[in-house]
C-alpha cells in the first residue's frame, strides 16, 4: 500500500511540474532594464512570471536606462520606468500586460518593434492600488517612431487574461 501511495505522489508532483508555467516549454525569456531601487518594476516582473515569462533583470543608473530605452528606438514620449526586451529584438516599455506581449509576440505586426504604456498608470500590472484603476492605453511602437493604439486597458480584469 505504501509503494502504491508513493508513486501516486510522485506522479502528481511529476504532473504539477509539467503544468507549471515556469517550466513550460514555451516559456518566453526577456531582459529587463531597470533602476535597482524600483519596486513596482519587480512587481511587474512577478506579475509576468506567473504568467509564463522569465527575466534576466539588468540594474542601470538613470541615464543608462534613458539611453538604453533610446538606443532601442523607444521615443521620450513613451517613456516609463523599465523595459523589456525578447530575444527577436521585440521592446516593452512599461506597465504592458503580460497576455498582450504574449499575443504581439505571436502575431507581430509588420513595421513594429514593440508595446509601450507610457507613464506609469495607477491600477496597471505593478502598479496596483486596491481596487483602483487608471485607464490607459498600450501602444504599437513602429519603426519609425510613431506609435498607434494596440490595447486599451478598461478595467482591472482585461488585463489579467
Amino acid at each position: 500500500m505504501r509503494a502504491v501511495s508513493s508513486f501516486v505522489l510522485i506522479g502528481l508532483c511529476a504532473i504539477l511540474i509539467a503544468c507549471s508555467p515556469a517550466q513550460s516549454r514555451d516559456t518566453v525569456a526577456l531582459d529587463v532594464y531597470k533602476s535597482p531601487t524600483c519596486g513596482c518594476c519587480a512587481l511587474w516582473v512577478d506579475h509576468a512570471e506567473d504568467r509564463g515569462f522569465s527575466f534576466r533583470v539588468h540594474h542601470l543608473n538613470n541615464d543608462e536606462l534613458t539611453l538604453e530605452k533610446l538606443r532601442r528606438g523607444i521615443g521620450l514620449r513613451y517613456h516609463s520606468c523599465h523595459t523589456a526586451v525578447a530575444e527577436n529584438g521585440a521592446v516593452f516599455e512599461g506597465h504592458i500586460p503580460a497576455h498582450l506581449i504574449s499575443r504581439y509576440l505571436d502575431d507581430t505586426p509588420a513595421d513594429s518593434i514593440g508595446l509601450a504604456v507610457p507613464g506609469m498608470p495607477i491600477g496597471s500590472p505593478g502598479m496596483e492600488v486596491g481596487d483602483r484603476l487608471q485607464p490607459y492605453d498600450v501602444l504599437l511602437l513602429k519603426k519609425d517612431g510613431t506609435a498607434e493604439l494596440y490595447a486599451q486597458v478598461t478595467d482591472l480584469q482585461s488585463q489579467y487574461q
